[in-house]
């Protein structure tokens, strides 16, 4: 594994995007464990992506205007019901003091889903993989495997650190009307303004 890999996949999986605003918000609005769900849930999420750049339907998706649209525009819509949904404090989302199995299972639903409806993560894992593995690799499939393994693994571990940060100060938080309606407009406005990033994105 490559240094060169593994540092370019943590400034990646780092970045703020959807998945980290996500983990973090469940993590203030729900806790601890929370977070560890919404951080399964959004890896998990990947996983379609890797599937589909190696069996190459990603190129499909960068080549079909229809196909990237149509995924994209489902994304676009999905970003701004959890916008909705932060602004109402429902859903996933909500406060809640202690999570239970079946919520747990709304947050990693909801993870998987704002991951999977990202066209531009296939597109990454097709642009971004090949570029690590040599010419003369003789299975590809095997050292893609090993490359999308280790880029969901850092994303889990990176995704659950800032959703554990977030977590700590949740009791301060919460505590704080005011600094909780706050927080669900900047929420709502994160997810609306990836939406509005996402809708004018091209191929």
């Amino acid at each position: 594994m490559s240094w060169s890999f593994l540092l370019t996949s943590l400034i990646v999986v780092a970045s703020p995007g959807t998945g980290v605003l996500y983990t973090l918000a469940a993590a203030l609005t729900r806790g601890s464990r929370a977070s560890v769900a919404a951080a399964f849930g959004c890896t998990l999420g990947i996983v379609p992506h890797m599937v589909a750049a190696m069996l190459g339907l990603a190129a499909v998706l960068h080549t079909s205007a229809l196909a990237f649209a149509a995924l994209k525009w489902c994304g676009v819509a999905y970003l701004l019901y959890m916008s909705w949904q932060a602004l109402r404090q429902t859903g996933a989302l909500a406060v809640d003091g202690a999570i239970t199995e079946r919520s747990s299972g709304r947050v990693i639903v909801t993870g998987f889903l704002i991951n999977i409806l990202n066209p531009k993560l296939s597109i990454f894992f097709l642009a971004f993989l090949p570029q690590f593995i040599a010419v003369d690799e003789a299975h590809v499939l095997a050292r893609m495997l090993e490359l999308s393994g280790t880029f969901m693994a850092m994303t889990f571990v990176v995704f659950v650190i800032y959703g554990f940060c977030a977590a700590s100060v949740r009791a301060r938080v919460i505590s704080r009307p005011g600094v909780m309606a706050w927080l669900r407009r900047s929420f709502a406005a994160g997810f609306a303004l990836l939406g509005a990033r996402l809708a004018f994105s091209e191929r």
